[in-house]
């Protein structure tokens, strides 16, 4: 038998629905290959074919239920469109570059050494004295997917490290009281990125108060105070948020998939496999403060350096591994072993984030974002700036998996817009910002989406399957309310 199905549903094995995503993309290679390669002249974009390869990544996952395979076939079939037989050059030139781009080196470093430090927390056995010191205090579903969200508000300076120390240190616990892995993997990622995205004192909004004042929108120092007014009217990141301890009491049911998935755990009957984020423990006594400290310097020496989570993420795996070398708690090879296997744990996600970045190389040279822009500019009049700012944006960062890369194109379009239109200045941001959290928490091959359910423990396409009518509820409430804000 198959484990948990992405929609949720424990099915035997279909070899056909494999079979069928691979035929479909050689069918349409084939084709590819017979019209010979795009040529769009001295066009900004493509056209609706700009839409291609990202379609082709979404059929792929529906077909294959596998993500990074479907991302590769994908990004072969945009270079066929783009190279024609020399697709494979193209696709090592740029998968080589990509390795190069100080941001993926950055996200490799980080996530790598987070793994790190989550396998160390395991091996001292901190993992389950949080989990058993937090379960004499918490009694029931309710308030364990509670006291997910609210250690998720506590790690507010970056996504990357909220979505995957909160699912580590919550997995054990939800296991206990038959939570379901996608259940948690909502929770953890419906609070990693709009809770960053909240608080000014996150990489998020660091980075966008340097769009800002880097676009001349805000002057010189001003950047962060400007994003500050534009908070309150960050409408999806808010409702997305407040839905979690919605869902959690059950005010907000399980809702399609997420209700089959909720089923069969509680039946006893999903197949949950263990994490290899999981080590076995020392057979020392497990400490409590072995899992706060680590925690809290990791947050604290984040903070210390600018919010930069790579430095923290080193400063506090250096320190873990002192304290638990101190208490003898395993010897030199273990400590280190635990360290390299935590590292190669997240190779796989890793992969997922890299070749949606080769995505995005696509993306832009077929000018997916000025196809998408340019067809609902006429549309972005008067009132209606924000709604329709938030609506394009959000397609696009879904389709694309690039948040940030989308503030820095649209930040320098939309605002000056804003600006002629006399609309709201801070309206406009939080409608752009409002549809990177969209986008981070939508998109089934973005960062965060991939580290959430790696940390929880199900696969990304599961994931986003299972949260997807949470999702669509609260862009929905958030087109409403920008429409009747504006």
């Amino acid at each position: 038998m198959a484990g948990l199905a992405d929609s949720g549903v424990q099915t035997p094995e279909l070899p056909s629905r494999g079979y069928l995503g691979w035929a479909l993309l050689i069918v349409t290679v084939l084709i590819t290959l017979w019209l010979g390669p795009l040529d769009k002249g001295e066009a900004a974009h493509a056209g609706w074919l700009s839409l291609l390869p990202t379609f082709m990544v979404l059929v792929l996952a529906l077909t294959m239920r596998r993500t990074l395979e479907a991302l590769v076939g994908g990004c072969l079939f945009g270079y066929l469109m783009l190279g024609g037989t020399d697709f494979m050059v193209q696709f090592a030139d740029t998968g080589l570059k990509v390795m190069g781009n100080p941001t993926i080196g950055w996200i490799i470093l980080v996530c790598g050494f987070l793994g790190s430090l989550i396998a160390l927390l395991g091996l001292s056995g901190a993992t389950q004295a949080f989990s058993n010191w937090l379960g004499d205090r918490v009694k029931g579903r309710r308030m364990t997917l509670l006291s997910a969200w609210g250690l998720g508000l506590v790690i507010f300076i970056d996504d990357y490290l909220n979505a995957l120390a909160v699912s580590a240190s919550m997995r054990k616990l939800c296991d206990r009281f038959k939570i379901s892995r996608p259940m948690l993997a909502y929770v953890v990622d419906s609070t990693a990125a709009p809770m960053c995205v909240l608080v000014p004192l996150s990489t998020w909004a660091i980075y966008s108060a340097g769009l800002l004042e880097g676009n001349g929108v805000a002057e010189k120092g001003q950047g962060l105070a400007l994003y500050m007014e534009a908070v309150p009217y960050m409408f999806y990141a808010w409702i997305a948020l407040l839905m979690v301890p919605l869902v959690a009491i059950g005010l907000i049911p399980a809702l399609g998939p997420m209700r089959t998935a909720e089923r069969l755990t509680a039946e006893g009957k999903a197949v949950i496999e263990d994490s290899d984020l999981d080590i076995p423990a020392s057979q020392a006594t497990p400490l409590l403060i072995n899992f706060f400290l680590p925690l809290a310097s990791l947050i604290g020496f984040t903070l210390f350096f600018d919010v930069d989570a790579l430095k923290g993420t080193v400063c506090a795996l250096l320190l873990t591994i002192l304290l638990y070398a101190a208490q003898r708690l395993a010897t030199h090879e273990q400590l280190f072993d635990a360290v390299q296997k935590g590292f190669q744990s997240m190779l796989m996600p890793l992969g997922i984030v890299v070749s949606s970045f080769v995505l995005q190389d696509i993306n832009e040279q077929l000018g997916l974002t000025d196809f998408v822009i340019q067809g609902l500019e006429p549309l972005m009049t008067g009132n209606w700036l924000p709604a329709v700012a938030f609506l394009t944006l959000s397609l696009i960062t879904f389709t694309t998996g690039s948040f940030w890369g989308t503030f820095a194109v649209a930040f320098p379009i939309i605002l000056p817009l804003a600006g002629a239109l006399d609309a709201s200045m801070p309206l406009t941001i939080g409608a752009i910002v409002s549809a990177g959290a969209f986008g981070s928490h939508a998109c089934f091959y973005g960062d965060a989406t991939v580290l959430s359910a790696k940390g929880s423990g199900c696969t990304a396409l599961q994931h986003a399957l299972t949260q997807l009518p949470y999702v669509l509820i609260a862009a929905g409430l958030s087109t409403v309310l920008f429409i009747v804000m504006a």
